[in-house]
């Protein structure tokens, strides 16, 4: 640019190379790069300086910015580049499941805890085993934080080793925290529980996801502490499979192991954690209805509040498949244990540990059934898959249920000798037999057998064919007692109905000819319908009788209610006929003025009929053990009652009682005059 007429000067940002005003024509102004070092010019630490021509700006390098935002600068002195957090810029930055994490100038992507890179594509996470094993909310302890640390360092070296070491590994860790536990003890009982339903589903999960790259064939290892794991990798086949341990063994069919429809190797694996005990000390046990039911059939009480010790090992079976709710053959399991025999008020039950919904649990034996419980050993048949081990419960004898059962058994062989004798009764007296004793004489026959049946056999459990086939009479039987006892019924209102001689009444006709394939035939319906349905439900742990299981019991309950109550409106009915019948007679017809006679024996119908079984609908509430010792009482005395109504109150039968007493007295007399007589000639000679 000119200065005056005859000199110029290079505008800023350029340099002459002659002095630096001229009036040479020929001079000329050069760029001057203020980035170099003898200019002066500094952009801070983390910008570059860039010439342009007559000029210069600062640019920030990348991972930098202005806190001005601006773009570009000439002085440090007017902004400061200073570190851009690209992960807050862009939170989509990191692809998938990673995790962005800022770094001075630039960011990095990481895996979060139980992921890692995928092999074929670094900027991907996939899950590994021990992504949702993680330490438990409120896990408040430095033993379980540490191990949980270390858990998470195995998922991170997870491509770099290999899954057979990975799995030893995690399973010293294992021994180790349940070895030496630490402040885990200090929880309260209920968070020690939640630390080890954690534990248990966790390594569950995370030997199921290891082992599917394991090849094939059979893998254990043993620890300091006891714990134990056994895998078997095999291709799918349809066979028997046993792993076996130094205190557990597992039978099972290999079809289980892998879900229908999916492909490779299928895995079964055991795990015994002997320290996990520790954990899950003073765990309530829960007992499904069945044996519940096989509890107070023996007249047992359950104590709920005496925790159940601990026999075996805490034992955890898994699959490749994991849908093991409802298996489609069951499991065997054999347990040893220390010499234990149980006391008279104790009980080995095979249990298994059941998560509740708040991430706690509790034993429980639903699904799991004792086959063959002994002194060191116990043999256990579940239809699920879980963490099992074998349990000592306590439970109480309740007295009132002793006091029935001598009742029960009083009443019921009183009814025995008076059946036995009303039977004889009705066979052997000629002169009564007719449609009317003919029903009393099945009846009798029915009730004897199936009391007889109730008291010898109803315990005997074992062998179950036994108790089957014992259970199977006995539902005949008693179905057979209360079909005449519906008879007995029927007949009696067409008795009172037609008011005539029993003996030529229209009604002893129907009855003749339908009694027998009615009174027989019926129950035998029933019961083979049963018995077709559901044969393996005829038989109790504690009884030979129907299992209540599934509504089984109504294929009794359900009859017996229909004819108790049908009884009951045929007993009503006749008494309305025949009240009305009575006031119609005129007063001449008086002669029947034993009014109590006739009360106690149309009161003793009621009993006869099985009207009195309604007693047994009753039993709830407050008056429920009333009403279970009226019920006790009453119908084992039928027997009694039938006797006494149909024989000793019958005048035709009193009658040939005393024909039969006087031919008995003339047979004894008879030998004993002889006797006398011979004496006589004897002396004589």
């Amino acid at each position: 640019m000119c200065v005056n007429t005859t000199a110029c000067r290079c505008k800023p940002g350029f340099i002459s190379s002659m002095e630096e005003t001229f009036s040479d024509p020929t001079g000329t102004c050069d760029d001057i790069n203020e980035c170099t070092s003898h200019t002066g010019v500094f952009c801070g630490k983390f910008a570059n300086c860039y010439n342009m021509e007559g000029s210069y700006y600062c640019l920030c390098i990348p991972g930098y910015g202005l806190t001005s935002r601006a773009k570009t600068f000439q002085n440090e002195s007017e902004n400061t580049c200073r570190d851009v957090d690209e992960c807050q810029q862009n939170p989509r930055i990191c692809k998938g499941h990673s995790i962005c994490i800022n770094t001075p100038g630039s960011y990095t992507c990481q895996c979060p805890p139980g992921f890692v890179f995928k092999p074929m594509d670094p900027e991907l996470c996939t899950e590994t085993p021990f992504t949702h094993w993680t330490l438990p909310p409120g896990g408040n302890s430095q033993s379980l934080s540490a191990f949980f640390d270390k858990i998470q360092d195995l998922g991170r070296d997870l491509e770099s080793a290999s899954a057979q070491d990975t799995i030893k590994d995690l399973m010293q860790l294992v021994d180790e925290l349940l070895e030496t536990p630490g402040d885990l003890q200090t929880l309260p009982r209920s968070q020690q529980h939640y630390v080890a339903t954690h534990l248990l589903v966790g390594l569950e999960d995370v030997l199921r996801g290891l082992s599917k790259t394991l090849p094939d064939g059979l893998l254990t290892f043993n620890y300091s502490a006891g714990t134990e794991l056994s895998l078997e990798v095999q291709d799918q086949g349809d066979k028997n499979v046993t792993l076996t341990q130094n205190q557990a063994k597992m039978q099972l069919n290999w079809n289980l192991a892998q879900k229908p429809g999916d492909t490779g190797p299928s895995v079964v694996g055991l795990v015994s954690t002997p320290g996990m005990g520790k954990l899950l000390a003073e765990a309530p046990l829960v007992l499904d209805p069945e044996h519940l039911a096989a509890l107070h059939e023996t007249h047992k009480g359950w104590l709920q509040d005496v925790p159940p010790v601990l026999l075996s090992d805490v034992t955890s079976a898994f699959l490749s498949n994991k849908n093991t709710q409802n298996l489609s053959s069951p499991v065997t399991f054999t347990f040893s244990h220390h010499s234990m025999i149980p006391g008279p008020r104790q009980n080995v039950f095979c249990a298994f540990w059941e998560r509740g919904q708040s991430g706690c649990g509790h034993w429980a034996t639903t699904g799991c059934r004792t086959v063959d419980p002994r002194d060191t050993s116990t043999t256990c048949c579940c239809t699920h898959l879980s963490t099992f081990a074998v349990l000592m419960a306590h439970y109480n004898v309740q007295e009132d249920r002793l006091v029935l059962t001598f009742i029960t058994y009083v009443g019921l062989g009183l009814s025995l000798l008076c059946l036995l004798l009303a039977a004889l009764t009705f066979l052997l007296c000629k002169a009564i037999q007719n449609t009317s004793n003919s029903l009393h004489l099945q009846l009798s026959i029915c009730l004897f057998l199936a009391h007889l049946l109730f008291l010898t056999a109803i315990d005997q459990t074992k062998p179950k064919v036994l108790c089957t086939i014992i259970a199977g009479a006995l539902h005949y039987l008693y179905l057979a007692s209360f079909t005449w006892m519906l008879l007995e019924g029927l007949h009696l209102f067409l008795t009172a109905r037609n008011l005539t001689v029993v003996s030529y009444s229209s009604g002893s006709t129907f009855m003749r000819r339908l009694m027998f394939p009615v009174g027989y035939g019926v129950p035998a319906v029933i019961v083979a319908i049963s018995a077709a349905s559901r044969p393996h439900l005829y038989g109790t742990p504690a009884r030979c009788w129907l299992h209540p299981e599934k509504g089984f019991i109504w294929g009794f309950l359900g009859p017996i209610c229909i004819i108790v109550f049908v009884n009951l409106a045929f007993f009503l009915m006749t008494l309305c006929i025949l009240r009305n019948r009575l006031s119609s007679l005129n007063s001449e017809v008086s002669t029947l003025q034993n009014t109590r006679m006739l009360t106690f024996k149309v009161t003793a119908q009621l009993f006869i009929l099985g009207c009195t079984w309604c007693l047994g609908i009753l039993q709830v509430g407050p008056a429920a053990e009333v009403m279970a010792y009226l019920f006790t009482i009453i119908n084992t005395l039928q027997g009694i009652f039938i006797f006494l109504v149909y024989c000793l109150l019958s005048q035709q039968v009193r009658e040939q009682y005393r024909t039969w007493f006087k031919k008995i007295r003339k047979l004894k007399a008879e030998p004993e005059t002889y006797t006398l007589s011979s004496r006589a000639i004897s002396d004589m000679t």
